[in-house]
């Protein structure tokens, strides 16, 4: 499935990322575990916008945070759109993580599993929601490249993917053949708060 390989592609880029703006990264590496590495890394980021138009026809909302103006494509499941206004408070939670462990060939467990759930605010009220993803594939290590660092995977559609490795060390204990389970989580939250009355002077 296409998607299957979007999310696989997805969680492998975020291994080998070096770092992320405005972010803050968590990272957990386990080196050993029978003699196999074992990686886990989380990414939280919470971005605060006001919203400075609103295009209803289009459903173009334009924000602004501490980076600049920005324009977000509202789809048509949010169907509180209209209760949006000018000056409104967005806050958006992201979070996503990432974990891939490798097992000797024939050792791991053929994964092939995806879920998710959405919660949007009920009718009438400020747009918002929740949705969370998580999905764990099995790939086979097709060959490395210690010089490069990096290791071609195959998934279980039969599509290559070359990974680059930040920690060449955890190339020693990984051999063609070997299996990697990988699983990647991902998180929105989106709030809106109405915009604060001005004082009076």
């Amino acid at each position: 499935m296409k998607k299957m390989s979007r999310i696989l592609f997805t969680a492998l880029l975020v291994l080998t990322l070096g770092g992320y703006a405005s972010a803050e990264i968590k990272m957990k590496t386990v080196s050993i575990e029978d003699e196999k590495p074992n990686v886990k890394k989380k990414h939280y980021v919470t971005v605060i916008a006001t919203v400075q138009a609103i295009n209803l026809k289009n459903r173009v909302v334009t924000l602004k945070s501490n980076e600049g103006l920005f324009d977000v494509t509202v789809g048509p499941k949010a169907k509180n759109l209209p209760q949006l206004k000018v000056g409104d408070v967005v806050t958006v939670k992201y979070y996503e993580a990432v974990s891939a462990k490798v097992y000797k060939a024939g050792q791991a467990p053929n994964v092939n599993e995806e879920s998710a759930t959405l919660e949007t605010a009920k009718e009438g009220e400020k747009p918002g929601g929740k949705l969370k993803s998580k999905t764990t594939i099995t790939a086979t290590v097709e060959s490395i490249d210690i010089k490069k660092p990096t290791v071609t995977l195959m998934n279980q559609e039969g599509k290559q993917l070359i990974v680059k490795i930040e920690e060449p060390k955890l190339l020693e204990n990984v051999k063609v053949g070997d299996e990697v389970v990988i699983t990647y989580s991902e998180a929105i939250a989106i709030s809106v708060e109405k915009a604060k009355k001005k004082g009076k002077k």
